[in-house]
């Protein structure tokens, strides 16, 4: 941590002023961001769509629950992962929960999509105390025609993640190992929200989708943090599940 600037109440207030400033305009880009975001085309969904939930099988309608609207996060949560979610996501998801008693009063539906199979998910979502619909796409080409996965092939093509498996830095190994899946499985997996609308008549359509690096896909306590005096101590971008901290 660099060392500090001290100064007086006066000095303060004034670069607390001139901070509310640059605040206000980043307010105001992101009123701007979420206006263009909802002015998205929609995208009808033609295609039938069935999922393994905790209470059988469901249809992408059935996951709206009677709501207009159906908000998602994919947990990279593959069913190569032999330990368990990604801690990252697993934090994020520590943190869903407590929201969805205000969304479902504000007409959204909100759950948590991964590939690994139903039995998996279930043991997981009890093990970390989550309390929202958690659903396995196992089996089916809904992540991979929404951009929540990729194929072999498909990563294959892309360098970003050919740079991190030719020289994965020790974070990332340390991923791998926290995951129990090899790094060119594991990072197959996008950690995304996904957002769908449906009509009076029952018609689905895909509106948005939002994948990781960006910062909504980020737990929420990251948000905290950045109002605290020394911001994170992790001097690498590790994570661990609410179970396993070493203290």
């Amino acid at each position: 941590m660099p060392e500090q600037t001290i100064g007086t109440r006066e000095e303060w207030q004034a670069a607390r002023a001139e901070l509310a400033k640059l605040e206000a305009e980043h307010a105001e880009l992101t009123n701007k961001v979420t206006e263009q975001r909802r002015a998205l085309p929609w995208v009808p969904v033609e295609k039938e769509y069935e999922f393994d939930t905790q209470d059988g099988k469901k249809t992408l309608a059935e996951l709206f629950d009677g709501r207009s609207q159906l908000l998602a996060y994919n947990i990279m949560f593959g069913p190569d992962y032999e330990i368990g979610a990604c801690p990252g996501c697993s934090n994020l998801g520590d943190e869903l929960s407590a929201t969805r008693v205000h969304l479902a009063h504000r007409d959204v539906t909100l759950v948590c999509f991964s590939r690994a199979p139903i039995d998996r998910l279930n043991a997981y979502r009890e093990r970390m105390g989550w309390e929202f619909p958690y659903v396995s796409t196992y089996g089916s080409d809904f992540p991979f025609d929404f951009g929540l996965a990729l194929t072999p092939e498909q990563a294959g093509q892309i360098p970003e993640i050919q740079g991190m498996l030719a020289d994965p830095p020790p974070f990332l190994q340390e991923w791998s190992r926290q995951v129990g899946a090899k790094l060119e499985d594991g990072l197959r997996e996008a950690p995304s929200y996904i957002a769908f609308a449906r009509d009076e008549d029952g018609r689905i359509y895909h509106t948005y989708t939002v994948t990781a690096p960006d910062p909504f896909v980020a737990p929420y306590h990251s948000f905290l943090l950045q109002r605290t005096p020394k911001g994170s101590p992790d001097d690498e971008p590790r994570a661990w599940r609410k179970d396993e901290y070493p203290d």
